[in-house]
Order: C-alpha cells, then sequence, then structure tokens
C-alpha cells in the first residue's frame, strides 16, 4: 500500500501543476481500491492480512499534500478497522482538507455476496452518520462507494443531507462499465447527477484482467453536471488517466433556487412507497464478530431475501457457484 499511496501522491502533483495554466484544481478524487488490491476473502483474513485503523500513515500523508495545495482528496478505499466496532471490517473513503480528516465514509452497501466486509447499517447500536456531507469552501461535498451507486436511495439521502457534488469512489468492472452496449457506468452517474440536481464526480479503477483477476475494469472516470451532462471523460481501457472539468457551484445553487420543474427531491412523495416499509435484505447482527464470516454466508442471506420477494421458491437453492473455491489461490 506504501508504494500505491506514493503513486497518488504523484498524481496529485500532476494533475496540480499539469493544469494549473487551465484552472486550479481543489478537488482530487481517486477510485476504489486505490490503496490496496481487491481480495475476496473471509472476514478473518481481510482483518488480518489487509485492514488498517484511520487515521494512518497514507491519510497523514494526503493530508500534508492537501495542506501544500489546498485543497481537497477523496481518498481510494482501504479496509478499515476500528476499536469501537471491535471484529468489524470496513472499506472506507475518506475526505481530507487541509484541515484533515473531515469525513469517513463506510460502504453502506457491499458488493454482496463477494465482499464480506461489513455495512455499518448492520451494525447494531452503530450510531455515527451513514451519509456524512461536509461543507467546504468548494461546495458540499458527499460520497458513496461503488455499488451503493446502484441504490438510488443512497444518493437521494446524501442530497438530502446537503450535498451538492456527489462523488463516487468505485472499481466498476467490465461488462458493466464504460462501454456500450451496456454502460452502466455512465449511465448511472448521469441518472443520479439528474436526479439529485447535483454534480458527479465519478472516479472508476482502470485496471487489466492480467493484474486482478478473475475481473477487468474499463476506467472511463468522469464529471457530470447537475443536468446529466458530461463534461469531461477518461477514454475507457486500463491505465492510469487524469481528467478534469470546472464545477460552478454558484450556478448549480442558482439552479437549484430558481427551478420548479425537475425538482424531484422538493416533488417528493415520500408516503406513496410502501416497499419500503419492509425489511428483505436482514443485517448480520452479531455476525460481523464471527471469526470466519464468508461468501456462504451472503449468499444464504440474499437467498432469504429474494424468497422474501418472490424470486425464488420457499425452498428452491439459488443456482450459485462455490466462490471460495473460485478464488482459492488468489494472491491478496
Amino acid at each position: 500500500m506504501n508504494c500505491n499511496t506514493e503513486r497518488i501522491l504523484q498524481l496529485i502533483d500532476h494533475a496540480v501543476v499539469g493544469y494549473a495554466p487551465f484552472m486550479p484544481v481543489k478537488l482530487v478524487v481517486f477510485p476504489e481500491f486505490a490503496h490496496a488490491a481487491p481480495a475476496y476473502l473471509t472476514l478473518k483474513e481481510l482483518r488480518e492480512k489487509l485492514a488498517v485503523p484511520i487515521p494512518n500513515a497514507h491519510t497523514d500523508r494526503l493530508h500534508s499534500k492537501a495542506k501544500e495545495y489546498d485543497l481537497y482528496i477523496q481518498s481510494g478505499t482501504m479496509l478499515e478497522t476500528d476499536t469501537r466496532w471491535p471484529g468489524a471490517v470496513f472499506n472506507t473513503t475518506c475526505l481530507i482538507g487541509p484541515e484533515g480528516i473531515v469525513y469517513k465514509y463506510r460502504k453502506v452497501n457491499p458488493w454482496i455476496p463477494w465482499e464480506v466486509h461489513m455495512s455499518p447499517h448492520d451494525i447494531e447500536g452503530y450510531d455515527e452518520p451513514l451519509f456524512p456531507v461536509a461543507r467546504t469552501a468548494i461546495g458540499n461535498i458527499g460520497a458513496a462507494i461503488c455499488y451503493d451507486w446502484l441504490f438510488p436511495e443512497s444518493l437521494r439521502q446524501l442530497s438530502g443531507n446537503g450535498a451538492e457534488i456527489l462523488i463516487r469512489v468505485s472499481a466498476y468492472m467490465d461488462p458493466f462499465g464504460s462501454t456500450e452496449p451496456m454502460d452502466w457506468w455512465t449511465t448511472v452517474n448521469r441518472c443520479r447527477a439528474l436526479e439529485n440536481l447535483s454534480y458527479v464526480v465519478a472516479a472508476n479503477q482502470g485496471a487489466s484482467l492480467r493484474h486482478y483477476p478473475p475481473f477487468s475494469w474499463p476506467g472511463g472516470s468522469m464529471v457530470v453536471d447537475y443536468d446529466g451532462r458530461v463534461l469531461a471523460q477518461a477514454s475507457p481501457g486500463p491505465g492510469e488517466r487524469i481528467v478534469v472539468a470546472a464545477i460552478d457551484v454558484t450556478m448549480l445553487r442558482y439552479e437549484r433556487k430558481m427551478r420548479r420543474a425537475h425538482q424531484m427531491l422538493a416533488h417528493l412523495r415520500t408516503e406513496c412507497y410502501p416497499i419500503y416499509q419492509r425489511r428483505f435484505l436482514e443485517g448480520w447482527a452479531g455476525s460481523w464478530k464471527t471469526e470466519d464470516s464468508n461468501v456462504s454466508d451472503q449468499e444464504q442471506r440474499i437467498d432469504a431475501a429474494k424468497r422474501k420477494i418472490g424470486y425464488l421458491g420457499a425452498s428452491e437453492p439459488a443456482p450459485t457457484p462455490n466462490v471460495q473455491d473460485l478464488m482459492k489461490g488468489r494472491s491478496t
């Protein structure tokens, strides 16, 4: 992780210095797994091999860089431990400014069944904000991680909490990435921007299958305005890219104040949706303290939720492969 953090700092230098003749760079965003490679292991293995507390040496170095350039950095994700929640592992990104860590966002919707780290929502007694928003000199900023963005509710809650700039820290893989015919990446980013009348800054991992099997990630990092217009986007494909675009928060605030049409949050009839009064996916309750929670545990929870929805019969098994067997021998 040290070499990854070193490279992140170099990329910040490149962005700030290289683009200074065009615009001041005041916000930089990095993708999911920028600090450490993805690993689909058991909870016990993640705790022992990859998880770190926050703050740490890596966030300290990002803080120094934020002070040097007077900017904000949305870090890549780290697998995090916290003494307040012993035994739990979170997938966490930090917004770091000249003043230090402004917020920590812990992935609320892990990409189950393969990601076995915890959703903070599932921990009994968890009392920290699930969707924090930072009020900064460059605008109100909130972040969510990768699969969170497939849940419109996550970004709607950030917007309801005051976010004007929605940040996506992501490792969104092929074939759902940034090219036709699917192109979920671009579609979702544009939808979340226009339906929340917010800017979206989305950083995606660009990595080849050779480096991170069994997936490849197509990149396509982008900036989208509050009407869903793509302001800038990296060309798809593995490898590093720097994408820059101007964000006008003053104009965003004017549009939010002036518009009466397409004000989806102001028009929201929350009482129309009784589905939100039901629970489908049961939380882990106390199982985050279990020494060896794994993919099979997640699969059972998903199957139970599918039966509640009606996707599976009462005793029908779900046709899923043994993921642990598929992943044997993978390096962390």
